[in-house]
C-alpha cells in the first residue's frame, strides 16, 4: 500500500503527467528497467518536438521490455491500465457502439472537452461520466459538477484513443446537427410524414444537402465505422421521431446511431448518388453497389438495396470484404474428411455440385473461396450472379439482368459458347436453370450452384419437384453440401467449464459420441463487445453421392429412406459436425442449437 501511495504522489504531484515521473514510477513498480528508462528519457529530451504528446504514448511507441511479463513490451493498454490503477479510478476501453452520441455531445462543448482532453462517454439524469488520460488532474471535475449539478464520474481511457473520439464523436454530430438546419431552412417538413401517400411526394421537394459536405461527411464516417466493426450489414431505417442505425455482427443485429429524419433523408440520397441509383425515385425498390478504397489502399465493395417503408426508405448495405467473402480452404471451418470430401466433389472435370443452406448462412463465401482455388492460369471459370456479390479478377463474371432478358439460363447458355472449364451458377430458382446446369455438366464441364434447402439429401427432392428428369439428376449430381453460420468463442475471454450432459444429448440425438472433457463457455471482455463471441465458422453436411445413392433417386424419391441411406453412407448431420465444433474448443452447444435445424426422427446413427 505504501509502495502504492508512493508511485501516486510521484504522478500527480504536477498534476498533469511528465514523461520523467511516468518512467520513475514504471521503474519503482518493477515495470521499467533503470538504464531503459535513463535512455527512454535522454532520448527523448533530445529529439523533443512541438508536438506534445501524452508519456503513455512515447513509451508504448518506444515498445522497450517489460521486465514484469517478459516477451511482452509495455502496450498503450496495459500502460492505461497500470494508471488507472495507480490513481484509483475504474479503466475503461471505449466502445463507441455503447456510447450514446447525440447525448454526451451535449454535455459539454467540444472546445471545453478539448482543452481538457476530457471525453464524456455516458450520461443520466443525475451523472455524467467523462473518459481522461490524466487522470492526476482534476480541477475541471469540480468546475462541471456545479456547471452541469450532476455528479461527476471519472473513468481512465487511452489518450489516443480520447484524442480519436473527441474528432469523431464532436465532428460526426456536429456534421449532422448542420445537415439538419440545412435540411430545416430548405423547407423539410415533418408533418408530411403523416401517411404513405404523402410520404411519396416527399421528392418533389428536391434533395438538398445530398451533396452537402456535412452529409459527405457523415456517409463517410458511417462506412469507415462498419467496416472497423466487422459489420456484415448495415441498415439504415427511417422512423418518424428518428431513424435508427443498425449494423449486423456476427449474426447480430446492434443498434448504432440515431440521425433526425432530414438527415437520415440527406444520407439515403447521398447513399443512392454513390451507387448510381435513381435518386429521384423514392416508390420502387431499387439495387446498387458502391465500390470503396480506404486511405491504406483496401478496397470494399457495397451492394445497396432501397425498399420504401411508411417513413421513408430503408437502405440496406451489405458489405463484400475480400478478406472475409473470399477465404482460404484452411479458414472455412472444414474438418480434415470434410476438406477431403470437398475437394473431391470440386476437383472433378465435370458434373454438378451444389451448396445449400438458408441465406446468410456463408454460401457465397464458400463458393467464392472454392473458384479462387480451381482458378489457375490454365483453367477458364465463369460465372453468372444476381447480382455479382465480388468482382474477382480469376473469375469471369456475368450479372443478371431481367430487364433485357439475361435470366440465368439465358447466361449459363451464353456461357457454354465461352469455352468453359468450370461454371458457378449464383442459384438454381427454376426448371429453365436446372436444365441449363444439367446440360452444361452432360457436356464436360464442372458446375457449382446454390439452392434453398435445410439439408443435402433435400436437395436432390427441390431438383425434382423443379421438373428436372430423375436419370438426368442420376448422371450428373456429384455431391451437396449444406451448411450454417455459428459464432465462435472469443478467444480473449472464453472460460473452460464442463459440458452439461443433457445438452450434449440433445445435441447428438441418435449418435454415440462422448461427453467432451474439456469445453468452453462465453464470457465476454473489451475485444468481443462484452458478448463472449468473435467471429464466425462454417459447420457443414457433406453428402457425395455414391453408387448405391444414385441407384435410389426416383421419379417418386422417399425422402425418409433417402436421408437414412445417406447416413449409412457416411453423411454426417449438421448438428453432428457442429458437435466437433464444440469438442474442439470453437462454440457451445448452445450456439449450435440456434442455428442448426430441428432434431427428425430420420437422423438416427447409421449404426
Amino acid at each position: 500500500m505504501a509502495a502504492t501511495q508512493q508511485i501516486a504522489s510521484m504522478l500527480g504531484r504536477r498534476g498533469r503527467l511528465a514523461l520523467d515521473d511516468v518512467l520513475a514510477a514504471l521503474v519503482v513498480d518493477g515495470y521499467l528497467a533503470a538504464d531503459d528508462a535513463k535512455q527512454l528519457r535522454v532520448g527523448h529530451h533530445a529529439g523533443r518536438s512541438s508536438v506534445e504528446l501524452n508519456p503513455l504514448v512515447i513509451i508504448a511507441n518506444a515498445k522497450l521490455i517489460n521486465r514484469r511479463e517478459p516477451g511482452r513490451p509495455l502496450s498503450l493498454e496495459g500502460l492505461t491500465e497500470w494508471l488507472a490503477g495507480q490513481a484509483g479510478l475504474p479503466y475503461l476501453k471505449i466502445d463507441p457502439m455503447k456510447i450514446n452520441v447525440a447525448a454526451v455531445t451535449q454535455v459539454v462543448s467540444h472546445a471545453y472537452a478539448q482543452r481538457h482532453r476530457i471525453l464524456p462517454v455516458a450520461v443520466s439524469s443525475g451523472e455524467v461520466t467523462f473518459a481522461t488520460a490524466e487522470p492526476f488532474d482534476h480541477t475541471w471535475s469540480k468546475d462541471l459538477a456545479q456547471m452541469l449539478r450532476r455528479d461527476v464520474h471519472r473513468v481512465v481511457c487511452s489518450p489516443i484513443d480520447i484524442n480519436r473520439y473527441l474528432q469523431e464523436f464532436y465532428g460526426v454530430q456536429r456534421s449532422i446537427q448542420l445537415a439538419k438546419d440545412a435540411k430545416n431552412q430548405s423547407g423539410y417538413d415533418s408533418s408530411t410524414l403523416l401517411n404513405f401517400e404523402q410520404l411519396l411526394e416527399l421528392g418533389k421537394a428536391g434533395e438538398v444537402g445530398a451533396d452537402d459536405r456535412h452529409v459527405v461527411h457523415i456517409v463517410d464516417w458511417l462506412l469507415q465505422y462498419a467496416f472497423e466493426q466487422r459489420a456484415s450489414d448495415i441498415h439504415l431505417e427511417p422512423r418518424r421521431e428518428a431513424g435508427n442505425m443498425r449494423f449486423r455482427i456476427d449474426g447480430v443485429m446492434h443498434k448504432v446511431f440515431e440521425l433526425p429524419p432530414p438527415v437520415m433523408t440527406a444520407v439515403t440520397s447521398r447513399i443512392k448518388i454513390l451507387s448510381r441509383m435513381d435518386v429521384a425515385e423514392k416508390r420502387r425498390p431499387q439495387d446498387g453497389r458502391i465500390k470503396t478504397r480506404a486511405t491504406s489502399g483496401r478496397e470494399v465493395e457495397l451492394r445497396i438495396s432501397s425498399m420504401p417503408t411508411a417513413f421513408g426508405e430503408k437502405m440496406v448495405m451489405r458489405i463484400f470484404d475480400p478478406d472475409i467473402v473470399a477465404k482460404d480452404f484452411s479458414q472455412l471451418g472444414f474438418s480434415t474428411p470434410e476438406d477431403t470430401m470437398w475437394r473431391n466433389m470440386v476437383e472433378r472435370p465435370h458434373g454438378i455440385v451444389l451448396v445449400t443452406g438458408p441465406t446468410g448462412s456463408g454460401k457465397t463465401t464458400t463458393l467464392y473461396s472454392t473458384l479462387k482455388h480451381l482458378a489457375t492460369p490454365d483453367i477458364n471459370v465463369c460465372t453468372v450472379e444476381d447480382p455479382i456479390e465480388m468482382v474477382s479478377p480469376e473469375f469471369n463474371q456475368m450479372q443478371v439482368q431481367p430487364s433485357i432478358d439475361l435470366d440465368f439460363a439465358a447466361g449459363v447458355r451464353t456461357l457454354l459458347r465461352q469455352d468453359p472449364d468450370i461454371i458457378m451458377v449464383g442459384e438454381i430458382r427454376d426448371l429453365e436453370t436446372a436444365q441449363m446446369a444439367v446440360q452444361a455438366s452432360l457436356t464436360g464441364h464442372l458446375v457449382l450452384s446454390t439452392l434453398h434447402t435445410n439439408d443435402a439429401p433435400s436437395a436432390v427432392t427441390r431438383l425434382l419437384d423443379l421438373g428436372v428428369p430423375h436419370y438426368l439428376i442420376q448422371s450428373t449430381l456429384t455431391g451437396v453440401v449444406a451448411q450454417r453460420l455459428v459464432r465462435t468463442l472469443c478467444p480473449h475471454c472464453k472460460l473452460e467449464t464442463q459440458q452439461d450432459p443433457h445438452e450434449w444429448t440433445v445435441l447428438t440425438h441418435g449418435w454415440s459420441m462422448p461427453v467432451p472433457e474439456r469445453v468452453f463457455k462465453p464470457v465476454g471482455c473489451l475485444e468481443c463487445r462484452h458478448t463472449g463471441f468473435l467471429g464466425r465458422t462454417g459447420i457443414y453436411e457433406m453428402m457425395p453421392l455414391s453408387a448405391r445413392l444414385r441407384g435410389m433417386i426416383s421419379a417418386q424419391l422417399d425422402l425418409i429412406q433417402f436421408s437414412q441411406a445417406a447416413l449409412v453412407e457416411g453423411l454426417r448431420p449438421l448438428r453432428i459436425s457442429a458437435a466437433d465444433q464444440v469438442a474442439r474448443g470453437l462454440t457451445t452447444v448452445q450456439e449450435v442449437l440456434n442455428v442448426v435445424p430441428p432434431v427428425e426422427h430420420v437422423e438416427d446413427s447409421p449404426s
